[in-house]
């Protein structure tokens, strides 16, 4: 899928907010990207895998994390707080 394919098909589906990734991205206001790594970014796997490998071809480096270490993360935060 080509890019303006898939800009096409994420302002179809209103998905904005991915929109305003990969524009990011193409400015060079995104470097890296932790995704939780069952989750990934979209609930639609094919799109999900478009739009990382767009991301990618970008420059932008995808960091996968587990659940397990955001709930982590969340936390340690919560711990600061105190």
């Amino acid at each position: 899928m080509t890019r303006e394919e898939l800009m096409a098909v994420l302002e179809k589906k209103r998905m904005t907010e991915i929109i305003e990734l990969i524009e990011d991205a193409e400015q060079g206001e995104l470097e890296e990207l932790e995704l939780v790594e069952s989750l990934g970014l979209l609930m639609d796997q094919d799109l999900n895998r478009e739009v990382i490998q767009l991301l990618e071809s970008l420059g932008v480096t995808i960091i996968y994390i587990s659940g397990d270490d955001e709930d982590f993360e969340d936390d340690e935060d919560d711990e600061d707080e105190d």
